[in-house]
C-alpha cells in the first residue's frame, strides 16, 4: 500500500469508504450505446447510482432508431432523474449542421452533447457505462477533491483482471509516447500529462465553470484532449486524481473497427495537438523513433513485473503492439474539436428542444418516420 504524491495531488484509497460529497449537486453523464443496452454492466452502474442519489443523470444515448424507445422505457425502471438525449436524432442532427458542428460521430461527441444539460448543476461527473466493477463510492471520490478546493478530478485504477496487464493503450501507446515527448520538449503541460497514473480513463469530474470551457475530441481522443483543457483552466495546483479501487470493464481487439489501433490514431493527435496549442514544434519522424524505444524499455518492465506477481504476459504480441501504435505518430489530423459550451453557437435550450421533439417522434409515430424525415 502506497501514498506516494504526484505533481497532481494524488488521493489514494487507503481504506474503503465513501467520502462525504455533494452528490445532490452533481450531474453524471452516462455515455451509453445500445451495444450496453440492458447488459449487466450498465444494470450495475444504474442501480449503484440510485444509492448515490445525484441531482441529474444524463444519458447521450447512440442508438439506432427502433431501439431508442425500448432503451427509454427501461431507463424509466431505475429511480434516477435522467434525461435522455438521443445523440443519431434527426432534429438534434440538423441544429448540429445547421450551426456547423456536424462532423465526426463518436465518444467524445455523445459526451460534448451530454455535457449541456449537465452544466444546470454545480459540479459534472463523466463515467463509462461498461464497468463491471462499479461502486457507488465512484462518484462521491470524484466530487471530494471539487470540495477541497480542486476545479478537476480524475478517476485512476489498476487495469488487472483474470492475472494479466491490461490497459494496452495506456502502457504500449500513451506512457511512452508522453517520455519520448518529454526527452526533446521541456514544458509543464507535459510534466502534467505525466503525472496522471491512467491518463485514458473515462471517469472523470469537474465544476461547471471548467466543464463549460472543454473545447471537446469528437473521438477517442476525448480524455486525452480534456487533460489539455483541464490543464490550462486548472493547471497543477486546480487538478487531482483519484484512486477508484478495482476496475473492470470491456476489453477491445487491437484490429477492426474501434478497435486499440484505431484508438490509438485519436490518442497521439489529441496528445500532440495539446502541444500545438501551446506553439510546440514537434519532430514526429524523431518523435516515432524515440517512442518505439521508451515502449521497448517499458515493455521490458512490463514481462518483469507481471513475472514477480506470476502474470502471464505475452512479450511478443505487446512488441507487436508498440509497432502498431508507431505507425500512428505524425502530425495531427485537422482540428475539428467541439466548441466550449460558454461560446456555443447552439444553446443547451435549443438542444433539449431538438432533441425532446426526436424522443417524441419515435414514442408516438414509431421509428419508421423518423427514418423517413
Amino acid at each position: 500500500m502506497e501514498y506516494v504524491q504526484e505533481r497532481v495531488t494524488t488521493l489514494h484509497a487507503l481504506r474503503d469508504r465513501t467520502p462525504e460529497a455533494p452528490t445532490d449537486r452533481a450531474a453524471v453523464v452516462v455515455p451509453m450505446t445500445e451495444r450496453e443496452f440492458g447488459g449487466l454492466a450498465v444494470e450495475r452502474v444504474l442501480g449503484a447510482l440510485e444509492t448515490v442519489d445525484p441531482a441529474r443523470v444524463v444519458v447521450p444515448l447512440r442508438a439506432s432508431p427502433d431501439r431508442v424507445e425500448s432503451v427509454r422505457e427501461w431507463l424509466r425502471e431505475f429511480d434516477l432523474p435522467t434525461e435522455i438525449i438521443w445523440c443519431d436524432g434527426p432534429r438534434l442532427e440538423r441544429l448540429l449542421a445547421d450551426h456547423g458542428l456536424d462532423g465526426q460521430r463518436g465518444k467524445g461527441r455523445d459526451v460534448w452533447v451530454g455535457l449541456g444539460p449537465a452544466l444546470s448543476e454545480e459540479y459534472v461527473v463523466v463515467h463509462d457505462a461498461d464497468t463491471l466493477s462499479y461502486s457507488p463510492a465512484y462518484v462521491a471520490r470524484l466530487l471530494f477533491p471539487l470540495t477541497h478546493g480542486y476545479a478537476f478530478s480524475k478517476g485512476y485504477y489498476a487495469r488487472i483482471e483474470d492475472d494479466r496487464l491490461y490497459g494496452r493503450l495506456f502502457r504500449l501507446l500513451f506512457r511512452p509516447l508522453v517520455r519520448a515527448l518529454a526527452d526533446a520538449h521541456d514544458d509543464p503541460v507535459i510534466d502534467y500529462l505525466a503525472s496522471f497514473r491512467y491518463a485514458l480513463a473515462g471517469e472523470f469530474a469537474a465544476t461547471s465553470d471548467l466543464v463549460a470551457d472543454l473545447r471537446v475530441q469528437r473521438g477517442w481522443g476525448l480524455e486525452i484532449g480534456t487533460l489539455g483543457d483541464a490543464f490550462e483552466h486548472g493547471g497543477f495546483d486546480g487538478s487531482a486524481q483519484v484512486d477508484l479501487g478495482r476496475y473492470e470493464h470491456d476489453h477491445r481487439s487491437v484490429g477492426g473497427p474501434t478497435g486499440l489501433a484505431d484508438m490509438s490514431d485519436a490518442v497521439v493527435d489529441a496528445t500532440l495537438r495539446i502541444l500545438s496549442d501551446r506553439g510546440i514544434e514537434v519532430d514526429h519522424d524523431a518523435l516515432a523513433d524515440r517512442y518505439v524505444a521508451a515502449a521497448r524499455d517499458l515493455v521490458r518492465a512490463y514481462a518483469t513485473d507481471a513475472s514477480f506477481n506470476a502474470f502471464e504476459f505475452d512479450r511478443n504480441a505487446e512488441l507487436e503492439q508498440v509497432d502498431t501504435y508507431a505507425d500512428a505518430i505524425g502530425p495531427p489530423a485537422a482540428d475539428d474539436r467541439l466548441p466550449p459550451w460558454r461560446d456555443s453557437p447552439i444553446s443547451v435550450a435549443d438542444l433539449r428542444e431538438a432533441a425532446a421533439a426526436d424522443l417524441r417522434t419515435v414514442a408516438t409515430a414509431g421509428y419508421q418516420e423518423v427514418v423517413e424525415e
